[in-house]
């Protein structure tokens, strides 16, 4: 039978990671200005995001843009949308599946179990794709930062460093992909409900079992 504390436990941690993946999608923190070299002190520092850049001042103003063109953009920049946009969008499929599939809630039949084990089922799976979708562009984008930090042929005021929306987007992803796993597991669908209704069967039926030892005892014979 279903687990509902694993279910509501794996739900639960699948929602905070959406959430949680959703605040890093738009969040102007992925990629940060670096201090390299014998710039130490700058009095502006640049944040990079998906959709706007920021430039923070050491005044304490904050002006952000959004970016002009669309496909302006680098490659790598438009797949980190697809994706990002991509695993939100399998979270919320997600999450209907699961408050109609729980087995806390009245949203179908509570009588049809095997369905509704079914819909959640299908929600953790759906939770853990979204979870490594949402990974990719979280490690394709760490990686070009990586890469073009120890790189000599950047200059200095192009490097970049890891902005703490990566951190929260590995957090996030580490979420969805627990929240899944367990949402997943406790929701196996009901079995073993058949073996005791024929052991029943038989006992209320003697004629049933007389008759089969008739025909062992036949065999036996030939």
């Amino acid at each position: 039978m279903a687990s509902t504390g694993l279910q509501l436990l794996g739900l639960v941690l699948a929602v905070v990671g959406w959430v949680s993946g959703a605040l890093v999608c738009a969040a102007p923190l992925w990629r940060v200005s670096a201090f390299v070299g014998g710039e130490l002190v700058i009095a502006q520092v640049l944040w990079e995001g998906l959709w706007m850049n920021c430039l923070s001042q050491t005044t304490g103003q904050i002006q952000c843009k959004t970016y002009d063109s669309s496909l302006a953009l680098p490659k790598s920049a438009q797949a980190a949308r697809l994706f990002t946009i991509l695993s939100l969008f399998l979270c919320l499929l997600a999450l209907v599946l699961a408050v109609a599939g729980a087995k806390c809630t009245r949203c179908m039949d509570n009588n049809n179990q095997a369905t509704k084990a079914r819909l959640a089922r299908t929600a953790g799976a759906l939770y853990i794709v979204a979870g490594l979708v949402y990974l990719l562009p979280i490690c394709w984008t760490a990686y070009g930062v990586i890469r073009d930090f120890y790189d000599t042929k950047v200059a200095a005021p192009l490097k970049r460093e890891l902005g703490p929306a990566l951190y929260l987007g590995f957090a996030a992803c580490v979420l969805l992909l627990l929240g899944g796993i367990l949402l997943h597991v406790g929701s196996s669908p009901p079995g073993g409900s058949k073996l005791p209704l024929l052991k029943g069967g038989a006992k209320d039926n003697p004629r049933a079992t007389v008759a089969g030892e008739s025909k062992q005892q036949d065999k036996s014979f030939v």
